[in-house]
């Protein structure tokens, strides 16, 4: 089961990281995100291992995007922040809805 669409009441801007260069960062293209945002402080784990704040958090719909660590993500605000971790929460057959958690820095 999909996330409803009603849920996805906002936009986000996800450029993907895919590594470094010689001169910083290298990210993927922009891709604009349907997704329910939640500007929240909460205490996360990053893939290292470290506990990590995150600001905010956007939940879309699976196959709306790849957001690994590091990747940029522009708000509806126009605030610019960092993927600290994805997770991919799948309800295997049952009805829950299927979706991709992205916490930010």
């Amino acid at each position: 089961m999909k996330l409803p669409g009603m849920w996805l009441r906002h936009r986000v801007t996800v450029e993907p990281y895919e590594g470094d260069s010689g001169v910083g960062p290298l990210f993927g293209d922009a891709v604009l995100v349907r997704c329910f945002l939640e500007q929240k402080t909460r205490l996360v784990r990053a893939p290292d291992g470290r506990e990590v704040t995150s600001g905010a958090t956007f939940y879309c719909r699976l196959d709306a995007v790849t957001a690994p660590p590091e990747s940029r993500v522009t708000l509806p605000d126009g605030r610019q922040t960092t993927v600290i971790n994805q997770a991919r929460n799948d309800g295997g057959g049952l009805p829950l809805p299927d979706h991709l958690e992205v916490q930010l820095v």
